[in-house]
Order: C-alpha cells, then structure tokens, then sequence
C-alpha cells in the first residue's frame, strides 16, 4: 500500500513542477509551433491520435527524440492516455535539456471527449505488433510503414535471389509482391532457393513461394505470374509497380527487364551470382545521372562467357546474401532514406569476404540510354540476345 502511496506522492508532485494544459490549449499551441508527442505505445496509437501529434511511445522517447527534435528550445507537449505517463515523459525531456515542456491533463481520453481533431491511427493493433522493432527506426516509423504497405513490387524471378528478397520484404510489410516465374521446384534448388520446401518439390515455383509467404506474413498481398517473362508480355507484367527486382537466371529476360525499366521509369535492383561472387546494383531511370543495365553490359555475352547456376555452380549461401541486399535497396528506394547504389556496383567476393565498391557511371553512348540510343521494339532485344547466345 505504502507503494502505491509513494507512486501517487510522486506523481502530484511531478504535476506541481510540470505545467498542464488543457487539450484546447495543447491544440493551440501545436498552431503556433509546439510538437505534441503522444507518448502511447504503437498498439494503443492504432485506434486514432492527434492531428498533427508525433507518435513516440515512452519507453523510446530518450533514445530518439534528439533525432527527430534537436531543438532544445522549442515547445513540446506531451500527452498520453490519462496524464500521468506524459508526466514521466515531461520530466524526461527536461532532464534531456528541452526547456519548454508541458503535459496534457486528461490526455488523449480527454482529448476525444472535448471533440478535438483526431487521425485513424496508421496502423492496427496486429501491424503495431508485428512492425515493432521497425517501427522504433525514425527513419520508418508509422509514416514508412504506411508508406510500405501501398507499396507494390515485381520480383522476376522466384530463386535463388528471388527467395530470399521476398521473404524479407514480405517480413517487411511490402503491401504487395508480384511472383513472376514459369519454373517448378526441383530439389536441386532447395539449398539455395530457402522459400521452398521439399514437399512442394515439382509445385510452380510462383504458387510455392506464395504458400511461404502467406505463412510468414498474411498481411501481404501475393500476386502469381506463372509464366516466362518474354518480349511481348515485359510490359504488363512491369507495369504499375513501385520497382522491380532483378533475380532473372538468363540474359534475355534481364536485358527486356531493362529495357522495360527505362520505359516506364521503374528503378532496377540489380543483382547477379557465379560459383563464390556476387553483384548488386541499381538502375534508376527516374535520376538524370543514373546508369542503366546497358551502361554496365552494352551488349549480351555468348553463353560459354556468362553460365548460369546450373552449369557453373554456386555457393548455397551466396544468393541469399547478394538478395538481401537488393532486399534492403529496396526498402530503401521506397522509404526514400540513405544513399542506394545508384551509379555504384558493389561486388562480393565469399571466398576472401570482401566487399569491394565500383563507381559506374552513365555512358553517354549506352545503346539503352544514351543520347543516340533508340529503342525498336522487344523483340529486337530479345532477338539480340539469341544472336549473342
């Protein structure tokens, strides 16, 4: 009992040295310029939060609020469920330096009864849990979150690089993943291609790595191609993506995916493996100073100078590696955050583990796009490559 006293004396006194506002005039004060920070956990956002509040659950405000507020001299404003927690979180903030800091009596729960603006939370209780940790990065927050789940992304390919892109992205909350592949799950493709299982060995590579990701995240929409990426169909299988990731096995389909990429402005995430080494990069059309897929390869190689897996053998772990780094450049295209390699090829050598970085810029004579470069037709492309094959 003694406890619960001590905890009520404390908090009366944390009121006393802490001013209060009343919501009307925590809304005012927003208009004026002062960041209201509801305090709440993810979870208890979900159901709706202050317009314009910035959402920051107490058990992290220390650690990011210097990042998103370095100001020490403007305004804050915290505000919690009843008022008690944005009393701990006031005195936190002065203690951190910030010099004008109040607390919303009532909280949100006042707030809502005194009819003042509120937002749909972003997200939902099942989101709030299962993005937790993401959340907790100001760099995604509810904001990238959102921004994620209407995100839409084509994978060519369901394999090696494929595989493991996927499933990451789809852990990531990607709204939606376009499957593009006319393979079957063989078992030879089981120690590198994780999304698949021995018991789907002869299922469509499309419907088997569906059936993965539908169990890891159900929240994801997954929508099936079965069927070979060609010059007459690039187009609609591209179209209205936000970005397409490159895990084609063959050089006709990479070199339509390229040329697909530049016509509908729709960023490349590059990536290639052979026996112990590994490529990624990407190609961005929507940036005047980013390379294309042709920069790097103006021209298709014979077959005996480029084999795939299957003739030249790779590394099991190799293409999860060289795919979750296109995993992760794309997160970071539709977050918009860091730096992507844009106008970089990074190169991964598994034997020495060494990473080596390769600056490659535009080339103004690209046949695919530079100054002179003129496009006739997929079929060209395609028919391009068989020439070279």
């Amino acid at each position: 009992m003694s406890t619960r006293n001590d905890r009520d004396t404390w908090l009366a006194e944390l009121g006393r040295r802490i001013p209060g506002v009343t919501p009307a005039e925590a809304l005012a004060r927003q208009a004026q310029g002062a960041l209201l920070i509801d305090v709440r956990e993810d979870n208890e956002r979900a159901a709706g939060t202050p317009a314009g509040s910035l959402g920051l659950s107490r058990g992290f405000l220390e650690l990011r609020i210097e990042q998103v507020e370095p100001d020490r001299a403007r305004p804050l404003i915290a505000l919690c469920g009843s008022g008690q927690r944005s009393l701990l979180a006031a005195e936190a903030l002065l203690r951190l330096g910030y010099r004008d800091v109040s607390s919303v009596d009532g909280g949100f729960n006042r707030w809502k009864v005194e009819g003042l603006p509120v937002v749909a939370g972003a997200l939902d209780a099942d989101a709030a849990e299962r993005y937790a940790r993401q959340l907790r990065l100001p760099q995604v927050g509810e904001e990238g979150q959102a921004r994620l789940s209407r995100a839409s992304i084509a994978l060519l390919g369901a394999g090696g690089l494929g595989a493991p892109a996927a499933l990451y992205l789809a852990a990531a909350g990607v709204g939606q993943l376009t499957l593009i592949d006319d393979d079957r799950v063989e078992r030879s493709n089981l120690h590198r291609q994780v999304i698949h299982a021995d018991a789907r060995v002869g299922m469509p590579k499309t419907e088997s790595a569906r059936i993965a990701l539908a169990a890891l995240n159900p929240r994801v929409r997954v929508e099936t191609r079965n069927e070979r990426l060609q010059a007459d169909n690039v187009e609609r299988l591209l179209a209205g993506h936000d970005l397409v990731i490159d895990g084609a096995d063959n050089f006709p389909a990479r070199y339509l995916v390229a040329a697909a990429s530049q016509r509908l402005r729709l960023p490349m995430v590059y990536g290639a493996v052979e026996r112990f080494s590994g490529q990624v990069s990407v190609f961005d059309p929507r940036r005047a100073d980013s390379p294309c897929y042709r920069c790097l390869f103006p021209e298709p190689p014979a077959a005996a100078e480029a084999p795939n897996c299957s003739e030249a053998g790779v590394l099991g772990v190799l293409p999860g590696i060289v795919g979750l780094l296109q995993a992760t450049e794309a997160l970071k295209l539709l977050l918009d955050i860091g730096e992507p390699l844009v106008g970089r090829l990074l190169s991964f050598d598994a034997l020495a583990m060494h990473f080596r970085e390769t600056r490659l810029p535009r080339d103004p004579a690209c046949p695919g796009c530079g100054a002179g470069a003129a496009f006739h037709g997929y079929h060209d492309i395609q028919q391009l490559c068989a020439a070279a094959g």
